[in-house]
């Protein structure tokens, strides 16, 4: 084999590879042998066919396999030679090969940077802990008072008013042909909650119980039906019964009616939840810090190629976020000229730190496990109810889709290990304190002081919200609850759907 290196740019290696003729054809004969072993041809015993016969019925075959075999080990073995850690997968060319001669080809490869060993311990980070305060508790009992509220009827004769629930019937017609799935009898609709497209029940607000009348409303252009998109419609509605919301004593009993053995208890409940979500935005907090440091800490040269693959997908959220109206107001009027430079700093950026936390993670043996991966999965099942066996299926069917789970799980693991090496100073914020400082940190992001995502940026971090907690046994439900049949989306009138927020691919 003879090598010449043709490019020694940065971190790109070139190279012409030359396999001489006879040490192909000594490769085919050795394969033809082995093949001969296992086929059987008519007029000679197993294992006895002449190489000639052989080369007749399987030579192109066995040659093809060889020069893949050939070109793979030869190229493994320049690389190893030269203790070269290729980025990703190389490029290989054939120049030039016919049956008798020279096999000549090129190899192109980008080389992983010399990273720089880090001492984890002069690191300094910061990391806070936020308790969640009883007000927040006591607010978030209440949120789930009032989703929780019951009704009834109201005895008092008078019009409805926002906030009623009123049971109605309606027919929806255009231009005075009753539509499909514009029909609804015995609905609940909460007057002012926006269940309904635009202008449906602001008309059903000071009207008398018993008493037809008409609602003249026009569907969005981007409603989800299109034979009713942009139509104007009247609906013939009747309000049959007005119903209040009865107060909600929150005491044991509303917490047993949860699942959960008391009031204390569903404190406590709301209390570790919101505490959860707190650790979840504060190891973001202290993640945030680690990646700046190390980033400011590190400038070697990047894969180009892995660079612009990740320029890329950049680029597409950006296009995306310009279609949706999504991008940020300090982008909007900038060319693709004055963003493109941009973007591509943020593209090296996510490339050098993704090669350092490997590197970091190579050096103190950091691996992910397949029960790792398995538990991934199971989470991922978990956020699809009903379709769970097939999100398992489907990871079980696609390993590629499998192997993906992993890089997020090792960057975890090697973040926690970082932390937990590094000197860590920890204090105490209140929720207050820490919404303060995140919205100091989206000022410094909004003025260039830290990385810019292409879609427009989220309100400040909010107060965690409490989810109705876990309940032991299911709670009773009455005949009027809310997941009472109402009119199908589709059908009777509700509200358009807001474009999903364009986002920028993780660090």
């Amino acid at each position: 084999m003879d090598v010449v290196e043709t490019n020694t740019e940065g971190l790109l290696r070139d190279f012409k590879i030359t396999i001489a003729a006879n040490d192909i054809q000594q490769r085919v004969d050795a394969r033809l042998t082995e093949v001969g072993r296992d086929v059987s041809i008519p007029g000679f015993r197993p294992g006895k066919a002449p190489l000639k016969i052989l080369k007749q019925r399987y030579g192109g075959n066995v040659m093809g396999e060889v020069l893949e075999a050939t070109v793979q080990e030869s190229s493994q073995e320049v690389l190893s030679e030269r203790g070269l850690r290729p980025a990703g997968q190389p490029k290989i060319e054939v120049v030039s090969f016919d049956e008798g001669k020279d096999l000549v080809y090129d190899i192109s490869v980008e080389i992983l940077p010399d990273i720089e060993t880090v001492d984890l311990a002069t690191l300094e980070l910061d990391r806070v802990k936020v308790t969640p305060t009883d007000d927040e508790i006591n607010d978030a009992i209440d949120r789930i008072a009032q989703q929780n509220r019951e009704t009834k009827a109201i005895e008092e004769v008078r019009p409805t008013a926002k906030g009623d629930v009123v049971i109605i019937d309606f027919v929806g017609k255009i231009d005075d042909v009753p539509f499909e799935g514009g029909q609804g009898t015995g609905i609940r609709l909460e007057l002012g909650a926006d269940q309904f497209i635009p202008g449906f029940e602001d008309q059903l607000v000071g009207v008398d119980a018993g008493k037809p009348l008409e609602v003249k409303v026009a569907f969005p252009d981007d409603y989800n039906v299109e034979e009713l998109a942009g139509k104007d419609a009247v609906f013939d509605c009747t309000v049959q019964e007005i119903h209040g919301a009865v107060e909600v004593v929150v005491d044991d009993a509303f917490a047993e009616n949860l699942g959960l053995e008391n009031l204390a208890a569903l404190k406590d409940a709301i209390s570790d939840q919101l505490g959860q979500e707190y650790g979840r935005l504060t190891r973001e907090r202290t993640k945030r810090d680690l990646l700046d440091k190390l980033a400011d800490g590190h400038d070697f040269d990047v894969p180009p190629r892995m660079a612009e693959d990740e320029f890329n997908q950049i680029w597409s959220q950006v296009e995306k976020a310009k279609e949706e109206d999504q991008l940020d107001d300090e982008d909007k009027g900038k060319s693709d000229d004055e963003l493109r430079p941009q973007y591509q700093e943020i593209a090296n950026r996510r490339v050098r730190l993704g090669l350092l936390l490997s590197h970091i993670g190579e050096q103190n043996g950091l691996t992910v496990t397949q029960e790792e991966v398995n538990r991934a999965i199971m989470e991922q099942a978990r956020q699809m109810p009903g379709q769970e066996q097939q999100v398992i299926e489907f990871y079980r069917d696609n390993p590629q889709a499998s192997a993906s789970l992993q890089a997020p799980i090792f960057e975890d693991k090697v973040v926690d290990f970082i932390i937990e090496m590094a000197k860590v100073t920890e204090r105490e914020l209140t929720p207050e304190e820490l919404n303060a400082e995140a919205e100091a940190e989206a000022a410094d992001a909004k003025s260039g002081k830290a990385e810019k995502k292409p879609a427009k940026k989220k309100a400040a971090a909010k107060k965690p919200a409490a989810k109705k907690p876990a309940a032991k046994k299911p709670a009773a439900k009455k005949a009027d609850a809310a997941d009472e049949k109402k009119p199908a989306k589709k059908k009777a009138a509700p509200k358009s759907k807001k474009k999903d927020d364009g986002k920028a691919a993780k660090t």
